[in-house]
């Protein structure tokens, strides 16, 4: 069996792949939650409430997509209430662009802080492969999702917006110790990351849809 066979639809939505996805899935989300426990906390203390929502990122990202993989699953067509489509599409669009966000963003700031001293250990490594997953993952099905291009402008506006509040407010997820002093740098490589994710999921969403649409032409 080809690479193509593997990522065709028929293998990544089939059931026992759907079934693997929401095994690490699920109880990964309610992990990510908990190794969020002590800034939630703190942010709890020490922080307006309101700003609770923008803590957890990696965790949310995991949930939105496992949403949005389950209702795929289980209804692959769109409801044809107009309310539905615009809840299901938003938070299609949520979970591709925060899935390739966070899943790169951990990944590159494990191995800057590496490369400024910090020692690597196997919980990192576990890490690194968890979340380079979920961008794989997103990026995969991110053409069988509906959303359209209002929902992917408006998970562009709550990302950029926790971002804002992250670096505004001091809400960011904890850094290594050898980053803590770079952290503007940060902030404009999150940005930048940003922006990046918003096109990935666009692309991921559209092209193959478009090269559908042509080879359907073609014949």
């Amino acid at each position: 069996m080809n690479l193509r066979a593997y990522l065709s639809r028929e293998t990544l939505l089939h059931p026992t792949t759907l079934t693997l996805l929401m095994i690490f899935y699920i109880p990964g989300t309610i992990y990510g939650y908990y190794w969020y426990k002590g800034q939630l906390q703190d942010t709890w203390e020490w922080n307006p409430h309101w700003q609770i929502p923008f803590v957890p990122d990696s965790p949310t990202a995991s949930l939105l997509f496992t949403i949005a993989v389950l209702w795929l699953w289980i209804r692959p067509a769109p409801n044809r209430s107009p309310v539905w489509r615009s809840i299901r599409g938003l938070v299609e669009a949520l979970a591709v662009v925060t899935s390739v966000k966070y899943g790169i963003w951990a990944s590159a700031i494990i191995f800057a802080g590496a490369a400024y001293g910090d020692q690597l250990v196997w919980e990192h490594w576990m890490l690194v492969a968890s979340h380079l997953s979920m961008a794989v993952c997103a990026v995969l099905y991110a053409r069988f999702f509906h959303f359209r291009i209002w929902a992917l402008a408006a998970a562009a506006a709550w990302t950029f917006l926790n971002d804002t509040v992250d670096y505004g407010f001091g809400v960011y997820p904890y850094l290594p110790n050898e980053l803590m002093d770079k952290v503007p740098q940060v902030a404009v490589f999150t940005f930048l990351l940003t922006a990046f994710s918003v096109l990935t999921a666009g692309l991921s969403r559209y092209l193959p849809e478009e090269a559908r649409r042509n080879e359907k032409s073609a014949a």
